[in-house]
């Protein structure tokens, strides 16, 4: 219940300060061992991220759950959802309409903790809807409404992990960068509790076969705009058009993961191929489609995603690259703070064997002016990349961080990385099929909702996905269906105009899809600031 009280605390300020200085209290006030609990679903997750654990427990689990735990009619439930938009505020509002008893005890961080193992552990829906009734059962109406924010990933109280990071540094007067360093290290913030309280975060490292944040980049508009930003010249390289991949290799055993730092299973070819260098290392490079000495277009590689069991034509039909280029991690070297020339350095010489064309290395150049700038530019578009990335020589590669020491120049076309919130039944051949997706970019903790789009997805594609939102839908309203948000697109678009139709304020017009984006979570998808900026500049054009 006191975790229920700060999140609502919590959720009652918009003040940065005050919601670190109100969890920080908290979590001083508290046992390691609960403090480190609290900690992790501060951040709206049930596991650390080094846990390869995951509740698969969606809105309609919680939902049917809810049904029979208060027995009300669907429409009840689908009016107070609406009502909230928000799967725990919605429970916590018909338990206590219901008269919702439970013990005055009530539940334990403890207690939590180990229901979500459980819950983790349980197969089927059927099994893990009973355990999620028992959970709920002995919870207080205020306990349930953060017990369901946390299993479906959604608190929505305003707090960020870094946040949480603040707090943890503010509670045990740690240094926040060492807090900081930590946590990367060890994805895992119960970890970081238990070392900020003992004084000995300087004893996190980082551990092969549990992934880092990739180091981002930010967007560039022109090669002027990135020149100016690199006055003594940068590093540039072919922005590729595949999936950005970590690769950890020490012996016979290799791992690859993603941007959302989950492992990439759909390319075992890569292997053989990736220990071959010697030695034991981490890499940060990308997956291409390659054939004929080039890449192939995304759509193509796209066709290999989320398969488990591949069929054994495909890697013939779209064979892959895995090219190379950072070096984090050296025969128990951390290499993140050495400079970018240091560390291609020692690239270069690990991968001066590796067997191409499975594994290559980016070959960047140094350019000093705009001029340069342009012409690596249109050589890369030339070469059938997406564009160029250019960066600071000396810069260090710091995870999770987008900042002006890496730069993305693309190629010339608006798209936006939105989530799907909605989906409704299609017409003619689509008919029954799920095939018009509204969807939405970030406000804050919101989602709000900016365009629909009906093309851009193969039939296969639409079938699949169709059973996949019957499989996470929020609301069932006939003709469409609210769903979970967690399907991220990249979406193009003719321009951008203003609209009272969408809760944004904007609309995209001829919005299509370009591609699913499988490898960004929904946190990474593009801000309504965005839109602005891009409404903004093409008012400026026209």
């Amino acid at each position: 219940m006191r975790f229920a009280e700060v999140c609502d605390a919590v959720a009652g300020t918009t003040r940065k300060i005050e919601k670190v200085s109100l969890v920080s209290e908290y979590l001083r006030s508290l046992p390691v061992d609960d403090a480190a609990r609290a900690a992790l679903f501060l951040t709206a997750r049930a596991f650390p991220r080094s846990e390869e654990k995951v509740l698969a427990v969606g809105g309609s689990i919680v939902w049917r759950a809810l049904s029979r735990l208060v027995n009300v009619e669907g429409g009840e439930l689908e009016a107070t959802y609406r009502k909230h938009g928000d799967l725990g505020d919605m429970t916590q509002e018909v338990l206590s309409a219901a008269g919702h008893l439970s013990p005055a005890a009530g539940l334990t961080l403890e207690e939590v903790e180990a229901a979500f193992k459980q819950l983790a552990g349980r197969r089927g829906s059927a099994q893990k809807q009973a355990l999620l009734e028992e959970l709920i059962r002995r919870a207080r109406p205020r306990e349930a409404k953060y017990l369901v924010k946390v299993l479906t990933g959604e608190l929505r109280i305003g707090l960020k992990e870094s946040l949480v990071e603040e707090a943890i540094a503010l509670a045990f007067n740690q240094p926040l960068g060492d807090v900081q360093r930590a946590n990367m290290f060890t994805g895992n913030i119960p970890a970081t509790v238990r070392l900020a309280a003992t004084g000995t975060l300087a004893r996190a490292s980082l551990h092969l076969f549990h992934p880092v944040s990739f180091m981002l980049a930010s967007p560039a508009d022109t090669s002027e705009e990135m020149a100016d930003s690199f006055p003594q010249g940068a590093l540039v390289e072919d922005k590729f058009d595949g999936i950005r991949a970590q690769v950890h290799k020490s012996g016979d055993r290799v791992r690859l993961f993603s941007r959302t730092l989950d492992e990439i299973v759909e390319f075992s070819e890569l292997a053989a191929p990736l220990k071959v260098p010697p030695g034991e290392f981490i890499l940060d490079g990308e997956i291409v489609g390659w054939r004929n000495g080039g890449p192939l277009p995304f759509t193509q590689l796209q066709q290999r995603l989320g398969r488990k069991r591949p069929e054994l034509f495909l890697p013939l039909e779209i064979p892959v690259s895995f090219t190379a280029f950072d070096l984090l991690y050296q025969d128990r070297q951390v290499l993140l703070d050495s400079p970018l020339t240091e560390r291609r350095r020692r690239l270069e010489a690990l991968l001066a064997n590796a067997p191409a064309p499975a594994m290559q290395l980016s070959r960047p150049v140094m350019c000093a002016s705009a001029g340069e700038l342009q012409r690596a530019f249109d050589a890369a578009l030339e070469r059938g990349n997406e564009g160029i990335m250019a960066k600071a020589p000396e810069s260090a590669y710091t995870p999770g961080r987008r900042g002006r020491s890496w730069l993305k120049l693309k190629r010339p076309m608006a798209t936006l990385d939105v989530v799907v919130t909605a989906v409704e039944y299609g017409h003619g051949k689509r008919h029954g099929l799920l095939s018009d997706y509204t969807f939405a970019v970030r406000a804050g903790e919101r989602l709000l909702n900016i365009g629909k789009a009906y093309s851009g997805l193969t039939d296969t594609e639409i079938v699949q996905f169709t059973e996949y939102f019957k499989q996470h839908t929020l609301e069932d309203q006939g003709f469409r269906r609210t769903v979970e948000p967690a399907v991220v697109l990249e979406v193009a678009f003719n321009n951008i105009q203003r609209s009272a139709r969408h809760e944004s304020g904007y609309a995209l017009r001829f919005p299509r899809i370009v591609r699913l984006r499988p490898d960004k979570s929904v946190t990474e998808i593009d801000a309504l600031e965005r839109v602005k900026e891009l409404y903004e500049r093409q008012r400026v054009k026209q």
